[in-house]
């Protein structure tokens, strides 16, 4: 049986790797940190096996994050120039080979597609090919690892050290902000367990006026909306407003539909991914990657969208759905 680890333990070697690449990249002035960064986060894709099943303690992770915390909260990551193509063989590459450079790109949402769907109900001697729960993990990483053969192969690529130096290239302009939704999506399930909902429900429930129906609905809305602002993520956001306001006013109370209140619930917080920073992978990282002069220029162009729609959601919930 494929196991998921196997492919934790890929991606935490891949880390490892980049990051001796790093360590003796002298065009990094930040070289040490840089590389301590990312090796603390492959070392801690392979040590969280044994943290999973409970054969090791967890706090080493806990002080790795916090030292991985410190490394980028104070600067001490940066960027080196990785041996890989320059700008104008990229260009004469992508001349050449035309929409064909998507073919790699769209094999891995296939290959995910067949694992899931097909490959999960293959058995060999009573055993599912693939283990249970996690086959849309699995195909995602056997679907990274078959799109990289195709790539090589299409574009007659012989080293693999050259996917290695690109793919370090492009973990370093990204930076420490391609971790920011896990951990992110992580401090949204401390909220929820810490009980912020229910301080946030006390509070709104003390406040809004008794049958005030529109005004719940703007309460939960915005509320989605700043909470997401705050944490990135509208998955995040989620539990939190909806244990606070979603269900005991709108559903609870007003007797609204609870399959549109979250789920317009839902599209709130999503407009407040438009607008943050905190949702890196949605505004900084492609900023970070096709290179713009302002890191920012996404969410500017941004805002006026997010605004209009969740104005647009807030009249939606209250025609509709409560």
């Amino acid at each position: 049986m494929i196991e998921a680890e196997w492919f934790f333990w890929l991606v935490g070697g891949v880390f490892l790797v980049m990051a001796a690449q790093m360590l003796t990249d002298r065009s990094n002035p930040r070289r040490l940190g840089t590389a301590a960064f990312w090796g603390l986060l492959g070392l801690g894709f392979c040590y969280g096996t044994w943290v999973a099943d409970k054969k090791a303690p967890a706090e080493p992770l806990g002080a790795a994050v916090l030292v991985m915390v410190g490394l980028a909260g104070f600067g001490f990551t940066g960027r080196g120039t990785p041996r890989t193509t320059t700008a104008a063989q990229r260009a004469a590459g992508a001349r050449k080979h035309g929409n064909r450079l998507f073919v790699p790109a769209l094999t891995i949402p296939v290959v995910a597609l067949v694992c899931a769907v097909g490959v999960k109900r293959l058995h060999v001697g009573g055993e599912p090919v693939l283990q249970k729960g996690s086959e849309t993990v699995l195909g995602l990483g056997i679907g990274a690892l078959v799109a990289l053969a195709v790539a090589m192969v299409m574009l007659r690529e012989k080293r693999p050290s050259t996917p290695l130096h690109a793919g370090r290239s492009m973990l370093e302009s990204m930076g420490w902000a391609m971790l920011l939704p896990q951990l992110l999506a992580t401090l949204g399930a401390i909220f929820s367990v810490a009980g912020v909902g229910d301080q946030v429900r006390r509070i709104t429930t003390a406040v809004l006026p008794e049958g005030s129906v529109f005004l719940g609905v703007v309460v939960y809305c915005t509320g989605m909306f700043v909470f997401t602002v705050i944490m990135g993520n509208a998955f995040a956001a989620f539990p939190v407003m909806t244990a606070a306001v979603g269900w005991p006013v709108l559903v609870e109370q007003a007797h609204g539909s609870p399959a549109g209140v979250l789920a317009v619930g839902m599209l709130a917080g999503f407009c407040g991914t438009l607008v943050t920073p905190m949702a890196a992978n949605y505004n900084l990282v492609p900023a970070a990657l096709l290179e713009l002069k302002d890191q920012y220029g996404p969410i500017k162009a941004q805002l006026p969208t997010a605004f209009l729609l969740l104005g647009c959601n807030i009249a939606i919930m209250s025609a509709f759905a409560v």
